[in-house]
């Protein structure tokens, strides 16, 4: 299926992607001539733990939900993909099993590129192979900041910077306001944060009081963010 079966807001979504953008356009197009369309409905498996690796992925719409499973057999949330981000390069390069489960979130649109494509677009591309160490890189810095985080920063930063990101990421500009486009419920973000929804609801509430944001349900609408990042930064 050729990349014009994307719609023009799909499209957009994967060429002004932050990685995907600073590519080569000879790279992009031979990407896109390579990658099949293919949309799915909320909650459906994209990939899952200890599978082998055959595709890499790109959302153009949606949300992709990366989980895992506690000990106590509770599916934890771990991070949500947005339009214009890839993954599914990691196990395609070092052959091990998949770490985790990928499932939509939303309605979402996938741009899939074969595990054999993915080897010939490496053969052809040397530009591919720094594109993505770079990737990864970042995917590196990002995970070593959520650590930090984690064992310095109080729940209140934590959650006012997630609450940045997600606007950042799926935020739609309403006048003053910024409404996240992504549903999530508390549970959600408490996930994210490796807190309890009770605490995460306490936070959200201090957060109203100061006119940070509004919560809706299932939804988050940002009031302030400088109000936000002064928290963020404490």
């Amino acid at each position: 299926m050729n990349s014009s079966v994307l719609t023009i807001l799909e499209r957009s979504n994967i060429e002004s992607g932050s990685w995907f953008s600073r590519l080569s356009p000879t790279l992009r197009n031979d990407i896109l001539a390579r990658a099949t369309v293919r949309r799915l409905a909320d909650s459906t498996l994209v990939s899952y733990r200890g599978a082998t690796a055959e595709e890499w992925v790109g959302v153009a719409k949606g949300a992709v939900r990366v989980s895992s499973v506690s000990l106590a057999g509770k599916q934890v949330s771990l991070t949500y993909v947005e339009p214009g981000t890839w993954f599914g390069d990691i196990s395609l390069f070092d052959g091990l099993p998949q770490t985790h489960d990928a499932s939509t979130h939303g309605e979402t649109t996938l741009l899939v590129v074969r595990k054999p494509d993915f080897k010939e677009l490496l053969k052809h591309h040397t530009e591919l192979y720094e594109a993505l160490l770079r990737l990864n890189c970042r995917r590196l810095r990002l995970m070593f900041d959520v650590v930090e985080d984690l064992n310095t920063k109080p729940l209140a930063a934590r959650l006012a910077k997630q609450i940045l990101l997600l606007a950042r990421s799926y935020g739609v500009p309403q006048g003053e306001e910024i409404r996240i486009g992504l549903q999530l419920a508390q549970e959600d973000l408490a996930q994210l944060l490796g807190a309890s929804r009770q605490r995460v609801n306490q936070e959200l509430k201090g957060f109203e009081r100061d006119g940070a944001v509004r919560v809706e349900p299932t939804r988050l609408v940002v009031l302030n963010k400088d109000k936000l990042l002064a928290i963020a930064n404490r």
